[in-house]
């Protein structure tokens, strides 16, 4: 899955998105992301979701169509594109001044008598959301009654023609819940998908999670260091599991480009990285452009569209078509990370469990300066294969020699694979 997130707000109504759908097949994603377009509370947050079977009428336009049948006219759009559309599954709180509380207050987690807000800890503070209404999918006295309304959402949704879920805050509902609601989904759309954002729960969390039925995860991958063990013991914990997507930004997180002071070579490292680590990748509107302004769900709007002198999509394009091609990169293969001799170069092995391709990503962890890699012969790094080949987005060689030198400038990486390609797959 090469998933483009396409922020609803940004993007503003739905009669404007297809320049933007256009631009992420041409980029070579396959499925588009939206984060919530239904009808919200009083705070105006995408994740504040008043009622769960109306459109936001921010997204629609005035005329004949009603506001479904614009997303559905949106989601054919995509469609012809190759595009799969999938959208934010918020069913583990609602808005605090939705018709729900009235009407199913046994729906919701009490605190002394009170309706609960939903809460986390970050850097040691409370956080509180005091607009959203916690749904109490563990001891509710009516979790038939809850189930069945979450199941109608997921109706509803496909019934748009969105066929992938991105399952917010997923750990925080019991796996029951989830095996049941996917497989009632999957006999509706037996071609649907479910991904679980997992961020912030333990690899053992995630795990569980993920043994849900859940067709793919969202991985760490963002914050690793290049250097420290995490990541790989978090990566086989869970790769038996279920295949996981990588970012380099999402639409929680900073702006990469201003995050990386300017630093393009660390905004296409990131990119990179991110594409080629695990079975799937996601990446939200502006990055391809280095725009600076974060996502904010709910003060940004259309004119937040942002004019730089970036623009990287020639060359996410070419690493979505390495993706593209090659199995080894699209799915949870087995991963090694080897010793080089020089410190500031990364050399990871990748070996596809469904044929027989390898791959080398050899990558320089500095974004500011170049750095020297050297080996005897780069098939010590590799079990019983042919030949190698360049496949690398900028100056692929066409003659690998032994010993094998090269200087890599500021965050590049040599991308040497093995094995056959394949058709791409959605």
């Amino acid at each position: 899955m090469r998933i483009y997130n396409l922020f609803p707000l940004l993007a503003g109504p739905f009669k404007d998105w297809k320049t933007h759908l256009v631009g992420a097949a041409e980029m070579g994603f396959n499925w588009i992301f939206v984060n919530p377009i239904q009808k919200l509370g009083s705070s105006g947050s995408l994740y504040s979701i008043a009622d769960y079977f109306a459109i936001n009428p921010a997204f629609c336009s005035i005329g004949k169509e009603s506001a479904e049948d614009q997303v559905r006219a949106m989601i054919a759009d995509a469609e012809k594109l190759g595009l799969g559309m999938m959208i934010d599954l918020v069913i583990n709180h609602c808005a605090y001044d939705s018709e729900l509380l009235n009407k199913h207050p046994e729906w919701f987690v009490k605190d002394n008598g009170r309706i609960a807000h939903p809460s986390c800890m970050h850097d040691g503070q409370k956080v509180v959301w005091n607009d959203l209404a916690q749904l109490d999918h563990h001891h509710s006295s009516d979790a038939e009654g809850l189930y069945l309304y979450c199941r109608d959402i997921v109706g509803y949704l496909l019934d748009l023609g969105f066929k992938g879920f991105r399952c917010d805050a997923a750990y925080q509902i019991p796996p029951g819940f989830w095996r049941r609601l996917i497989g009632d989904a999957k006999k509706i759309q037996p071609d649907a998908v479910f991904v679980a954002e997992t961020l912030g729960c333990s690899p053992e969390q995630t795990r569980q999670t993920a043994q849900a039925g859940f067709d793919a995860v969202f991985n760490s991958s963002k914050w690793w260091d290049f250097d420290s063990p995490w990541l790989m013991e978090q990566y086989h914990l869970t790769r038996d599991v279920a295949p996981s997507i990588s970012f380099a930004e999402s639409h929680d997180t900073p702006r990469l480009y201003p995050e990386q002071h300017g630093n393009l070579d660390a905004v296409k490292r990131s990119y990179l990285f991110s594409a080629l680590f695990s079975a799937g990748v996601m990446m939200p509107m502006g990055f391809e452009f280095g725009f600076a302004k974060p996502l904010h769900v709910v003060n940004t709007q259309p004119a937040d569209w942002e004019q730089t002198d970036v623009d990287i999509t020639a060359f996410i394009r070419e690493v979505n078509l390495i993706k593209s091609h090659y199995r080894v990169f699209q799915e949870e293969s087995i991963t090694e990370i080897w010793n080089a001799s020089n410190p500031n170069v990364l050399v990871m092995w990748k070996a596809s469990v469904h044929d027989s391709s390898q791959a080398l990503i050899i990558l320089n962890k500095d974004v500011w300066n170049r750095q020297y890699f050297h080996i005897d012969n780069l098939h010590h790094y590799l079990q019983h294969a042919p030949a190698l080949v360049d496949v690398s987005p900028l100056w692929p060689m066409e003659f690998l020699p032994a010993p094998f030198e090269y200087e890599l400038l500021p965050g590049m990486a040599r991308i040497l694979v093995t094995g056959p390609r394949v058709a791409d797959v959605k």
